[in-house]
C-alpha cells in the first residue's frame, strides 16, 4: 500500500479549495470586506491603550468602547485564514504590517503587554483584590474576552503564515499573563473566570502545541472554569440562564485540552455540551440563545434577539473536535444544518455585513453591521466564518477519507500525489461528482455521508458502474485503489419535510433536504436601512401580520409546490388565513433586505376556527406602548443602555426563567434610556412578587429603595412578599418636567446601608398603561 501523504484530521486551509459555487461568492464577499478594513483605524485603540496618540482615528460602535481590540484580534485570524485558502497578495502584506505595528505597541510596554484598552484593570486583578461580574473585571468591560482575540489572531497568523514576529508578540503577551495570574490563588483565579474571558484555555493550550512549554499548558488548565465544566463533566445541566457565548470558548479549551492530556472530564464536558445544546437548546437554523442567554431546556421561545451568531461560530468549532474523536454522521448533519442556515445566512451577500442575532419573531427581518460603526463580537467572527468553509468538507484518517459536506471544491494532497475534484451545485442540484484528478494506484477507503434528510437510499456509481459499499455511522463506504481519470457519481434523495419547535406542536417550520425555507414575506413597512451601527434600534420596529396555515402537516407535497425554473423556490396553495393566501418559501440562507418567518403556526381546520395567539396578542400590546427597553443582567441591553453602578449584582432566576440585577447596601445601578419627550411617559418596572427581605451572608436587606429619574426620585418602593406569585409590573409616573426636550434620561435603582434595591427583572418606559 502506497503512503497518500496526507495528515490525520481536517486538511490544512491551503489543501481545499472552493470552486464556483454558493460558498466561493460567500467567501469572495467576505474577503473584500478584510481587505477594505483600514489596519491602522483598527490597531489605533492599541496605540491609544498604551498612552501613545494613533496614526488614524478608531472605528466606532464597539471600536470606540472599553471593548476596543477586540476587532484587531479577529481580523488577524480571518485575514490569515483568508490569506491560506485564497494566497491573496494584498492579505499577506496587510497581516504583516499588522503584525509589525502590533510589535512596536508591545515595546511600548516592558511587560510586554498589548491590547485596545489599558492593563489598568489586570494590574488592579492580578492583585487579588477586585470586583468581578458576569461582564466586568476590575472596572474593565470582559478584558480577558477582548485580548483572547489577539491571543488567537498572532497565533493564527503564525500557523497559517509562519510570520515568526506574531509568534514572537503572542509570546511576550502569554509571559505576561502568566507572570501576573501567577499572583493568584487558584480560588481567586476562578473568582476572576465569573467575567467573560474568551477562549483562553483554548489559546494557551494552543500556544503549548506551538512551543512545548509547559507553563502555557499550565495555565491553560487554570482557565478553565470549573464552576461550568465541573458539572457538564457529570452530565448536569447547568445551562438556563448563562450567557451562551461565555460558555461555548470554555468547552472548546476543554476539548483541546483533552487532546492533549488524555483526561476524560474535559472529554465528557464537551461531548454532553454539545449534546444538550444542540438537543435541547437550538432552533431551526442550528443557532442558540435569546438574548445572548440559554434558556430552559426543549424551549424555541421566539424573538427579535434570538440566535446570537458567534453562538454558532463556537458550535462548529466544537462540533470539530467531537468528529475527531469519532466519525458519526450526526456531527456533520448538524455542522451542515448550522453552515449553510446560519452561517451562510449571515452575510449580506451584496455588502458584506454580518448579522448578530438572526431574528425568529414572525414577521421582522435580518440586521446587518455598518462597515464603520458597528464592530460587534458577531462582526469579529462574520470576518473569520467566509474562510472557514472549507474546512469539514474533506477530512483524512489514515488510509479513510471521508466526504462531508457536498460543496463544489477541489483537495489536493500536500505532495500532489492525490487530487480530487467535487463538482456539484447542491444543494440547487442533488447530483455529485467526484473526479480523481491526479492518482497513483493508492489504496484509500472514501467514506461518503448519508444525511439524516435523505427520502430513501441512493446508489454510488464508480466509473458508471454501481460500486461495492458497506455502510456504518452514517456513511458509505467504497474501498478501492484509485487511479487517476476514476469518477465517483452519486444522488442525494431530497424532499420536504416538516421541522417541529420543541415547545409547541402548532409551531412548524420547513426544510427542503438540509435547507430551511424561509417565508419570503417582502417589503411592508420595512425600515430604511437594515445596515446599521446600533443592531437593537429596530427591536420596536412595527411588524406585519403573519398568516397562520390551515393544511396537513403530514402531507406537505400536497400544498407546497415547487416554482418550475427557480431551484429551491416553493409556492403554497392559498393556505394562508385569514385571507386564503399563497406563500413564498425561499431558502433562508437567499433571503436579504426583506421581512421572514422560519416558523408558522401550522393546523387544520378545526384548530384554526378557535385559534387564539395569545403571546402574540401580548406581544403586540407590548409593542405598541414601548419606547424603551432593558433586560437587567443581560450583557447587551445594559451595555448599550450605558449601565453604571456600584455594588450591583446579577443573576438569573429559573422559577420564572428570567434574570435580575439589585444593589444590596449603599450603591446603586442606572440606565440611560430613550423617552418621546413631548409626551406622558412611564416607568414600568418587573419584579417577583414574594421577594421580601433578604438574608444573605449573615446579613438583612429590607427590600426598599429609592427610583431617580435624572436625578429626582419620582418613588420609592418597598417589597414586602405579599405580592402574586410570579412576575409583576409596577408602573411609576414621570414628571413631564423631567422628559420634555430630551430625548434620553437615566433611569437609577439606589439603596442605603442595610436595604437593597430590587430584585429588577425588567425596566420599559412606556407611554400608556392601559391594560
Amino acid at each position: 500500500m502506497k503512503d497518500v501523504n496526507m495528515l490525520d484530521g481536517i486538511f490544512k486551509e491551503s489543501q481545499v479549495t472552493l470552486l464556483d459555487g454558493i460558498f466561493r461568492e460567500s467567501q469572495n464577499k467576505g474577503k473584500e470586506y478584510l481587505i477594505y478594513l483600514d489596519v491602522d483605524r483598527l490597531i489605533a485603540p492599541c496605540y491609544e491603550g498604551a498612552g501613545h496618540a494613533a496614526k488614524k482615528p478608531r472605528y466606532g460602535g464597539w471600536e470606540s468602547t472599553g471593548i476596543a481590540g477586540h476587532s484587531i484580534g479577529h481580523w488577524l485570524s480571518a485575514a490569515a485564514s483568508m490569506y491560506a485558502v485564497t494566497k491573496d497578495k494584498i492579505l499577506l502584506k496587510k497581516l504583516e504590517y499588522a503584525v509589525d505595528e502590533l510589535s512596536y505597541v508591545q515595546s511600548l510596554d516592558r511587560a510586554g503587554y498589548v491590547s485596545g484598552f489599558s492593563r489598568e484593570c489586570f494590574d488592579k486583578t492580578f492583585t487579588g483584590d477586585f470586583e468581578v461580574d458576569n461582564f466586568s473585571l476590575a472596572g474593565g468591560w470582559v478584558p480577558w474576552y477582548s485580548i483572547h482575540k489577539i491571543y488567537a489572531g498572532l497565533i493564527d497568523v503564525y500557523t497559517l503564515t509562519g510570520n515568526q514576529k506574531a509568534l514572537d508578540a503572542v509570546i511576550l503577551l502569554a509571559d505576561w499573563a502568566k507572570k501576573g495570574t501567577d499572583n493568584l490563588t487558584d480560588e481567586q483565579f476562578q473568582r476572576m473566570l465569573i467575567c467573560e474571558h474568551g477562549g483562553m484555555n483554548e489559546a494557551m493550550a494552543d500556544l503549548y502545541m506551538i512551543t512545548g512549554n509547559e507553563d502555557y499548558l499550565d495555565l491553560a488548565k487554570r482557565f478553565c472554569h470549573q464552576a461550568i465544566l465541573e458539572p457538564l463533566s457529570k452530565g448536569i445541566d447547568i445551562l438556563e440562564g448563562k450567557h451562551a457565548n461565555t460558555q461555548i470558548p470554555k468547552v472548546i479549551g476543554a476539548a483541546k485540552l483533552y487532546e492533549l492530556t488524555g483526561n476524560e472530564d474535559y472529554k465528557n464536558a464537551a461531548l454532553y455540551f454539545w449534546k444538550v445544546v444542540t438537543e435541547n437548546r437550538s432552533y431551526i437554523i442550528g443557532g442558540n440563545s435569546i438574548g445572548e442567554h440559554f434558556g430552559p431546556a426543549d424551549k424555541e421561545t421566539l424573538g427579535i434577539e434570538t440566535l446570537e451568531t458567534c453562538n454558532t461560530y463556537n458550535m462548529l468549532k466544537l462540533t470539530e473536535h467531537l468528529f475527531k474523536w469519532s466519525r458519526k454522521a450526526e456531527y456533520m448533519d448538524y455542522y451542515e444544518r448550522a453552515l449553510y442556515n446560519h452561517i451562510l445566512a449571515s452575510q449580506d451577500p451584496d455588502s458584506g455585513m454580518k448579522t448578530y442575532f438572526v431574528a425568529t419573531q414572525p414577521g421582522h427581518f435580518k440586521v446587518y453591521c455598518s462597515p464603520d460603526n458597528s464592530f460587534w463580537c458577531c462582526t469579529g467572527t462574520g470576518m473569520e466564518n467566509p474562510a472557514r468553509y472549507t474546512r469539514c468538507i474533506f477530512y483524512q484518517e489514515q488510509e479513510n477519507l471521508f466526504l462531508n459536506l457536498f460543496i463544489a471544491s477541489e483537495l489536493e494532497s500536500e505532495d500532489r500525489k492525490l487530487k480530487i475534484r467535487q463538482e456539484t451545485d447542491f444543494p440547487r442540484s442533488n447530483k455529485v461528482r467526484l473526479l480523481f484528478e491526479q492518482a497513483n494506484g493508492d489504496k484509500l477507503k472514501l467514506h461518503i455521508r448519508v444525511p439524516y434528510w435523505v427520502t430513501e437510499s441512493f446508489s454510488v456509481l464508480v466509473n458508471g458502474e454501481i460500486a461495492d459499499s458497506s455502510s456504518a455511522e452514517g456513511y458509505v463506504t467504497i474501498d478501492a485503489e484509485w487511479e487517476t481519470g476514476d469518477t465517483i457519481e452519486f444522488v442525494l434523495p431530497m424532499g420536504l419535510h416538516a421541522y417541529t419547535a420543541k415547545d409547541n406542536p402548532l409551531k412548524t417550520g420547513f426544510m427542503y433536504g438540509p435547507v430551511v425555507l424561509a417565508g419570503a414575506l417582502g417589503n411592508e413597512n420595512f425600515p430604511e436601512s437594515d445596515i446599521l451601527g446600533d443592531h437593537l434600534k429596530l427591536n420596536n420596529h412595527p411588524l406585519i401580520e403573519v398568516p397562520s396555515l390551515v393544511a396537513d402537516k403530514n402531507n406537505l407535497e400536497e400544498w407546497i409546490k415547487p416554482v418550475e425554473g427557480s431551484p429551491l423556490k416553493f409556492e403554497t396553495e392559498a393556505i394562508g388565513q385569514p385571507g386564503n393566501i399563497k406563500v413564498i418559501l425561499i431558502p433562508f440562507y437567499e433571503l436579504h433586505h426583506q421581512r421572514y418567518t422560519l416558523y408558522w403556526n401550522l393546523m387544520d381546520e378545526t384548530t384554526y376556527e378557535t385559534f387564539v395567539d395569545k403571546e402574540k396578542e401580548e406581544l403586540e400590546r407590548l409593542r405598541s406602548i414601548t419606547v424603551d427597553a432593558v433586560q437587567p443582567g443581560e450583557q447587551q441591553p445594559e451595555i448599550e443602555h450605558g449601565i453604571q453602578s456600584q455594588n450591583s449584582q446579577s443573576d438569573y432566576f429559573n422559577v420564572v426563567q428570567k434574570s435580575w440585577r439589585d444593589v444590596r447596601g449603599e450603591g446603586f445601578f442606572s440606565y440611560e434610556m430613550a423617552v418621546e419627550p413631548e409626551k406622558q411617559m412611564y416607568l414600568q418596572v418587573t419584579y417577583y412578587g414574594r421577594d421580601n427581605t433578604l438574608y444573605t451572608d449573615g446579613k438583612v436587606f429590607e427590600r426598599y429603595f429609592q427610583i431617580l429619574v435624572n436625578g429626582e426620585v419620582i418613588a420609592e418602593q418597598q417589597l414586602t412578599g405579599k405580592l402574586s406569585d410570579g412576575l409583576i409590573d409596577m408602573n411609576y409616573e414621570i414628571p413631564l418636567h423631567l422628559t420634555q426636550e430630551k430625548q434620553k434620561v437615566e433611569v437609577k435603582f439606589q439603596s442605603e446601608q442595610g436595604k437593597a434595591a430590587g430584585g429588577v427583572y425588567g425596566v420599559r418606559i412606556v407611554n400608556s398603561i392601559s391594560s
